[in-house]
């Protein structure tokens, strides 16, 4: 199992606030990690768990279920330079919203985080507005282009949690061979977008049926399945570790396991979206670029492929690629519209639906892949219920459904794929950092 000692240089800053002080009374504590299943009181005083209940604010939990707190390892928050689709403060407050307690933030802003400089003012801000702990992943290379490497090591010094060149690949494979021998000194993990542009080319939704029907281009699997066995072929020569970004095709599954079986340190993630979603959504929907992504929707094969692999381990863990636009540029004719959907205040809802209502996955299970494995493979703290630790948690409703858009989002950015969808399983109340950070209908 690919895991990471906590790194203590990732700096997660988070706004100042009064710790939370609260008993959550008669509730499910489920923590499968620490071992913890039992019925009965939470106790959380000055923001850490357990202690004395004597006078702290008292929350019926009655038929509702504590988990330690999702950990997102995959967002945007759109700061620097396109801060009306989202901000810090909006973006992490959306966290909140769902059960998020830490989010890592990815570099392709403009600028890109691709220097110290640029990181460290964003450590800063969000000292100052982050509502959950927030890490930042810096670029690999200088302005994501490809070409020369940034200062991995003075990252690793101003805080960074990993480094990506997120929304393109590294496409020389020379260039990701020399960043992989840089791990040695930095430790940083990199997490990957796989893709070979030269087969995407112009493409805007997955080659399929679908794509050949509507007249749209089609970006296929093999895209990103021979990006991923390039780049897990180096890993292996040079014993380094990466991570791949939001896995999405069967080619791509198949690639992963093979370098698994092979020893390759190689970890994956999932988005909610490719698992309850295929390419038949673009072609029935009368506003289709709600689904426009990259990687794109796929088959229905590719689908169940995913949900296999994350049952079967390996793909390790879900992340939202929470990717935010303002409702003016996803209104364009879908060949022109930005790729990506929101996700953070849905992804349990989603994901628990699906997989665990759908019997595909038990709810401890889900509960690894969301809190426990994303924090072990990035080397962050792991959320626990356990007494002593500090308070990072989600209060769920496990038995309540809601239709997603039905609530306003706390997100600036209301381009979302499950938008008009029912999901059974709801947060109530989420504390992170040891602070009280969302209450619904608060």
């Amino acid at each position: 199992m690919t895991t990471m000692a906590p790194n203590p240089r990732v700096r997660l800053p988070q706004r100042p606030g009064d710790p939370a002080n609260v008993v959550i009374r008669g509730a499910r504590i489920l923590d499968p990690a620490a071992g913890i299943d039992r019925v009965g009181d939470l106790v959380v005083r000055d923001g850490v768990i357990g202690g004395d209940p004597a006078g702290l604010e008292q929350v019926d939990g009655t038929g509702l279920t504590v988990i330690p707190g999702i950990v997102d390892v995959h967002v945007h928050l759109r700061t620097p330079g396109k801060e009306h689709a989202e901000d810090i403060a909006s973006g992490t407050a959306s966290a909140a919203a769902g059960g998020v307690v830490a989010v890592l933030a990815m570099p392709n802003t403009q600028p890109p985080t691709d220097s110290p400089s640029i990181l460290g003012s964003l450590v800063e801000r969000a000292g100052r507005e982050a509502v959950v702990p927030t890490g930042f992943i810096p670029a690999i290379t200088v302005g994501q282009a490809g070409e020369s490497l940034t200062e991995h090591g003075d990252l690793a010094e101003a805080g960074a949690a990993a480094l990506s060149d997120d929304g393109v690949p590294v496409a020389s494979a020379l260039v990701m061979r020399r960043a992989l021998q840089y791990q040695r000194a930095t430790g940083l993990l990199f997490t990957l977008h796989e893709e070979d542009m030269s087969l995407s080319g112009a493409g805007v939704m997955h080659e399929g049926v679908v794509s050949a029907r509507i007249g749209l281009a089609g970006i296929p699997g093999v895209s990103e399945a021979v990006q991923v066995a390039r780049d897990c072929a180096l890993a292996g020569y040079e014993d380094a570790r990466i991570h791949i970004c939001h896995v999405s095709a069967r080619e791509t599954v198949d690639e992963i396991r093979s370098a698994k079986s092979r020893g390759v340190q190689v970890t994956a993630e999932v988005t909610p979206h490719h698992l309850l979603l295929t390419e038949d959504a673009v072609g029935a929907d009368p506003d289709p670029a709600r689904f426009k992504m990259n990687p794109p929707l796929r088959s229905e094969a590719d689908r169940q492929a995913l949900i296999e692999a994350l049952v079967d381990g390996t793909i390790d863990v879900i992340a939202t690629d929470h990717a935010p636009h303002p409702a003016d540029e996803k209104e364009n004719p879908f060949a022109e519209a930005p790729f990506g959907v929101i996700g953070l205040e849905t992804a349990f809802a989603a994901c628990h639906t699906e997989l665990v209502q759908g019997g595909r996955m038990s709810l401890e299970d889900l509960v690894v892949r969301m809190s426990t494995r994303p924090a072990e493979i990035f080397g962050l703290p792991v959320p626990s219920l356990a007494d002593g630790e500090r308070a990072n948690l989600a209060v769920l409703d496990l038995g309540a459904t809601d239709r997603v858009g039905d609530r306003p989002y706390a997100s600036k950015s209301a381009n979302a794929a499950f938008e008009g969808m029912f999901f059974i399983g709801r947060v109530v109340m989420t504390i992170a950092g040891g602070q009280d950070v969302y209450r619904r209908g608060a």
